[in-house]
């Protein structure tokens, strides 16, 4: 810790009021300097689980050969484009490769803005988009201000909030209107990752992106966290609210762990957006890049992982649920496949509101072998987003541990 402090930049935070100093991780365990082990139950980057034995052959056979950039003519680009759209809708056929899901997301907005002419977005009021000086904007999440054209609504975190979100999305619309602002996309993370996790019902998104589009706009879908399987009966989240985006953004699970993205959108927006503009990212759509991505959706496919992501996380909501029904600081139990939110409402009798509890929990968790984390606003809903491996033990091994921790802090 001294060396890290004096070596790294203040920016730098780390997890936990004990950080955990990890020496080597594999499937849903992570090990840290002692050997003990911590069920990894929120880190979404590994999706296959840590150190999957295909995704570390792919990159070591690739680095053999050949990693070089776009500007050469090589299989692995096309392969990986061909593989990926197959997962999509057809009329999603054309892909941009880039490093990290903020470059997706930063390359979403240029695109959007050049072929609609204009500069207002949509958000939600906790969101979290990506990290370049154009997104932290987009994402208050981080307690940055909005910029400018940049609209916030609250997010639908409960069934009952599905209309109210679609008449706060149509007053945005209004309101552009009245300040001379031309919208050019709604952007939301479509399992509202970082508002709390939304998840129902399903299609709600549907009459809001139809008033984005009357009004001439786009509809960005957030795939960064939802994405490659994740919510169990989909393999993006869009698809469980029956709706078409125009541009679909994507990174940290694509490469488990090595750094690959996308940009996936339909042709004519793209041809247009190409016309005025070029985009080149030098590591985008590298070759070792690439032989990751295609590994994580060959595993994805052969190993049954969106199934495991349905049965298990069915498993687990009921169980957390049945939980609920013991606690009453439970509030709510949300979420699709392996992405649930955990609402508490606070500890009366210590005082604690429901931030405090959650942090207190997670950090009990954490003394306790378990890996969780924190999201929405204030934090108080206990984020759980575990490698698609996750089994049922696993899920058992987290539920009985949350329910010590409740009692404990």
């Amino acid at each position: 810790m001294s060396r890290r402090e004096r070596l790294l930049a203040p920016t730098y935070r780390h997890f936990y009021e004990q950080p955990l100093m990890i020496e080597r991780a594999e499937g849903v365990w992570m090990y840290d300097r002692d050997g003990r082990r911590y069920l990894d139950a929120y880190n979404n980057v590994p999706i296959l689980g840590h150190c999957h034995p295909e995704v570390v052959r792919a990159i070591c056979e690739q680095s053999r050969v050949l990693n070089t950039h776009t500007r050469y003519i090589t299989e692995e680009p096309v392969r990986l484009a061909e593989e990926l759209l197959a997962t999509l809708p057809q009329q999603l056929d054309s892909a941009v490769f880039t490093c990290t899901g903020s470059e997706s997301n930063d390359l979403a907005v240029q695109v959007s803005r050049a072929v609609t002419g204009g500069t207002g977005f949509i958000i939600t009021d906790c969101a979290y988009h990506g990290a370049t000086d154009v997104l932290a904007g987009l994402s208050p999440e981080e307690g940055n201000p909005l910029g400018a054209g940049v609209y916030a609504v609250h997010p639908p975190l409960r069934s009952a909030d599905a209309e109210r979100f679609t008449a706060d999305v149509a007053r945005c619309i209004e309101r552009m209107r009245d300040d001379g602002v031309r919208i050019a996309a709604l952007l939301v993370d479509t399992i509202f990752s970082s508002d709390g996790v939304a998840a129902e019902p399903r299609g709600f998104l549907q009459d809001a992106v139809r008033q984005v589009r009357a009004a001439g706009g786009l509809f960005i879908a957030d795939e960064v966290q939802p994405g490659f399987g994740r919510l169990g009966e989909t393999m993006w989240g869009f698809a469980r609210h029956d709706v078409l985006p125009d541009l679909v953004t994507m990174g940290k699970p694509m490469g488990n762990g090595y750094p690959v993205a996308a940009l996936v959108g339909r042709r004519g927006l793209l041809e247009s957006f190409a016309r005025t503009r070029q985009y080149f990212n030098t590591y985008g759509g590298n070759n070792v890049a690439c032989a990751a991505a295609r590994a994580v959706l060959r595993v994805i496919r052969d190993e049954g992982l969106m199934l495991n992501a349905q049965r298990t996380g069915h498993y687990l909501m009921a169980r957390l649920r049945t939980l609920a029904g013991r606690c009453a600081a439970i509030q709510d139990v949300r979420g699709a496949g392996l992405f649930v939110g955990v609402e508490f409402g606070g500890n009366a009798e210590r005082a604690w509101g429901a931030t405090e509890q959650v942090r207190r929990i997670v950090n009990v968790l954490r003394g306790r072998g378990v890996l969780v984390g924190a999201t929405g606003r204030g934090g108080a809903v206990l984020k759980i987003r575990p490698p698609l491996t996750f089994g049922r033990e696993h899920a058992d091994l987290l539920v009985e541990e949350l329910e010590r921790a409740i009692g404990a802090g």
